[in-house]
């Protein structure tokens, strides 16, 4: 595809995002948050698992 059609086409799917009217579906994004957070509390991340080093810890002993 040529520059020229790529840009139209870029332009075109830009104007439809610009334009459209977006409804948000809350329902979905509250059952995809939460049960991220369920996940998250079952297998106990916290989010700091990767800053944890306990290699350290047996090496002071």
């Amino acid at each position: 595809m040529g520059r020229g059609r790529q840009k139209a086409k870029q332009t075109k799917v830009a104007r439809e995002l610009k334009y459209s009217i977006y409804e948000p579906n809350y329902k979905a994004l509250e059952q995809e948050l939460t049960s991220q957070q369920r996940h998250d509390a079952e297998s106990g991340a916290d989010g700091y698992g990767d800053w944890v080093d306990d290699e350290d810890d047996d090496q002071d002993e």
